[in-house]
């Protein structure tokens, strides 16, 4: 089961994290991944630890970088069976420490982002009448978080967008979800946790608020990726799994 020998895969955000997972559990599955990371020296060694990878420096809010990645990816590969928009950025503030800038520069990574991706690698996977596109959301996707105003403005755009593009293209067998994490621990999240006056303490609060006591770890949601990429999925489309530890059960 999971068999994703044959299949090609692109993620994106794949340098470190749960991209970088992801990148892994793909390529354990038998997948040929293509790492797409803004950081070159990231992105490049999860590329040179996997057996059949490649990397590309890709900003993922640039349509010029996309479209230069696109062919050179599709001119090697020939085509793209499985699309991970795992790229992200966050913010900490509210709607009135939130500049407008700050609102962009997230709306133009988490939103764009994916839409860019899709845009160009959606209209192969229609041709072939397949395809998985799965979209990193959170569980700041689904409900609100204190403090996470761009950030859960975002991510809410991304489950909306998943939704309304797998209703859209339904007809052409090529399915779209979104993985809405809860906390998990990562790189991004370290960081994030920096912005905090005391971490430790912040650290501790966030591991509180799962049912389980624990933040999640990046396997847990490339196990989930793995399983909507496989054929053994394929009646999974719209969907926004929530993988949170339980931290949503009780609102």
């Amino acid at each position: 089961m999971f068999d994703l020998s044959k299949k090609i895969a692109v993620v994106t955000g794949a340098g470190s994290g749960i991209g970088e997972s992801i990148a892994r559990a793909f390529a354990a599955a038998g997948a040929t991944v293509f790492v797409l990371d803004l950081n070159a020296d990231a992105g490049q060694r999860v590329a040179n630890e996997l057996p059949h990878a490649s990397f590309l420096r890709v900003d993922v809010s640039s349509e010029n970088e996309i479209q230069q990645a696109t062919r050179s990816i599709l001119s090697g590969a020939g085509a793209v069976d499985i699309l991970v928009n795992n790229a992200g950025i966050g913010h900490v503030g509210t709607v009135l420490s939130t500049s407008p800038a700050d609102l962009h520069r997230l709306f133009n990574v988490n939103v764009l982002g994916v839409m860019l991706m899709t845009r160009a690698f959606l209209p192969g996977m229609i041709e072939r009448r397949a395809g998985s596109v799965i979209n990193l959301a959170s569980i700041g996707g689904v409900l609100g978080i204190r403090d996470r105003f761009a950030y859960c403005t975002t991510k809410f755009a991304v489950v909306g967008m998943t939704k309304c593009m797998a209703l859209d293209h339904a007809g052409s067998k090529v399915r779209f979800n979104a993985i809405c994490p809860g906390r998990v621990e990562t790189p991004f999240v370290s960081a994030r946790l920096k912005e905090y006056p005391d971490p430790e303490a912040a650290y501790r609060e966030m591991a509180a608020t799962q049912a389980l006591g624990r933040m999640g770890q990046p396997d847990e949601i490339a196990a989930a990726a793995v399983y909507l990429a496989s054929d053994e999925s394929a009646f999974v489309t719209g969907s926004a799994l929530i993988i949170d530890g339980g931290f949503s059960a009780g609102k």
